[in-house]
C-alpha cells in the first residue's frame, strides 16, 4: 500500500472514531417534553446564559436555546450570564444541588464557548 492511502485510511477511521463519541445535540424542548427519554443519557445542548450561581468553583447556569429553559450543573465554574456557551452532559431528573430543586437538570461534562 501507497504511504498515502495509509494516511487517507488512518485519517479517515480517526474521523469515524472521534464522532461516535460525540453526543447528540438536542433541543432544551424536547428534554423538557419527554425526560424520561433522555434520563441518564448524555446529551449536548447550546444557548445563552441567563441565570448563574456559582461559589468555590462549583455552581449552576440556566442555559435558554430558544426552545426552552433548563439548568445545568457543573464543577468547573459558571459562564456569566448572558454568555454563549454549548454544553454536554447527562440529564436528571428532580435533581437537588445546594438545597434548592432544579427538576430537569443537565450534570455538565464538558463544555464550549461559542
Amino acid at each position: 500500500m501507497k504511504p498515502r492511502r495509509i494516511s487517507l485510511i488512518v485519517i479517515l477511521l480517526a474521523s469515524v472514531l472521534s464522532l461516535t463519541a460525540c453526543p447528540s445535540r438536542t433541543t432544551i424542548n424536547k428534554i423538557n417534553g419527554d425526560p424520561g427519554r433522555y434520563h441518564n443519557k448524555e446529551v449536548g445542548i447550546a444557548g445563552t446564559v441567563t441565570e448563574s450561581y456559582g461559589a468555590l468553583g462549583q455552581g449552576a447556569y440556566e442555559l435558554d436555546d430558544g426552545t426552552g429553559r433548563m439548568w445545568v450543573i457543573t464543577d468547573r465554574g459558571v459562564p456569566s450570564k448572558g454568555a454563549r456557551v454549548g454544553a454536554k452532559g447527562r440529564v436528571y431528573n428532580g435533581f437537588t444541588f445546594g438545597g434548592r430543586n432544579f427538576g430537569t437538570v443537565l450534570r455538565e461534562s464538558g463544555r464550549r464557548a461559542q
